[in-house]
Parts: C-alpha cells; sequence; structure tokens
C-alpha cells in the first residue's frame, strides 16, 4: 500500500529483478476515491510470484508500510550484494 508511489515503486521492483513484468493496471479516474491517475489496484510478477499494490484512497499518518518481505533466491554474492544494494538506497535497514 502506498500514497501516491506505487506504480513508481512497482516499476523500480520489476526493473530490479529477471523474470518480471507488470500483469495489470487500474488507475483512479475523475470523481473517483482516488486521486485520478493513480494506483486503484495493480498485479506485478517478481520471478514468477504475484504481488499486488495499491494508492490508498483512505487518509492515514503513515506514508509506507513496511509489512512486506521478499524472498529471492539469488545465484551468487553478487546477485544478492546488486539487489541488496538498489532496495537498501534511501531508505532504512530493519535489523533484529
Amino acid at each position: 500500500m502506498f500514497n501516491g508511489k506505487a506504480e513508481e515503486a512497482m516499476n523500480f521492483y520489476v526493473s530490479l529483478f529477471s523474470n518480471a513484468g507488470i500483469v495489470s493496471i487500474t488507475h483512479y479516474g475523475a470523481n473517483e476515491a482516488g486521486v485520478k491517475g493513480t494506483v486503484m489496484h495493480a498485479t506485478f510478477k517478481l520471478q514468477g510470484q504475484l504481488f499486488m499494490c495499491i494508492d490508498s484512497s483512505a487518509q492515514h499518518s503513515f506514508t509506507f508500510t513496511p509489512a512486506m518481505s521478499l524472498y529471492i533466491g539469488c545465484e551468487s554474492d553478487r546477485e544478492i550484494d546488486k539487489l541488496f544494494s538498489a532496495l537498501s538506497a534511501n531508505g532504512n535497514i530493519l535489523c533484529l
């Protein structure tokens, strides 16, 4: 769930992984619950796994929920390092 950045995030994830692509996307139109042009509902695949995303039409105090995990099998340490670097750029790394 995003707050106006769902399509940007989806395109970012799809750009990082092989065997990835956008399956479907529906945008809010004029006079609908969400902001016109933002994502009402979208589905995309990363290495065969289906994901969904939306731009929330409800107002709330958070802008992004970290309540999501990606589990991707990598073939090398180099691939792990590349994905970790891209996914953690400009973000927070949450460690236990």
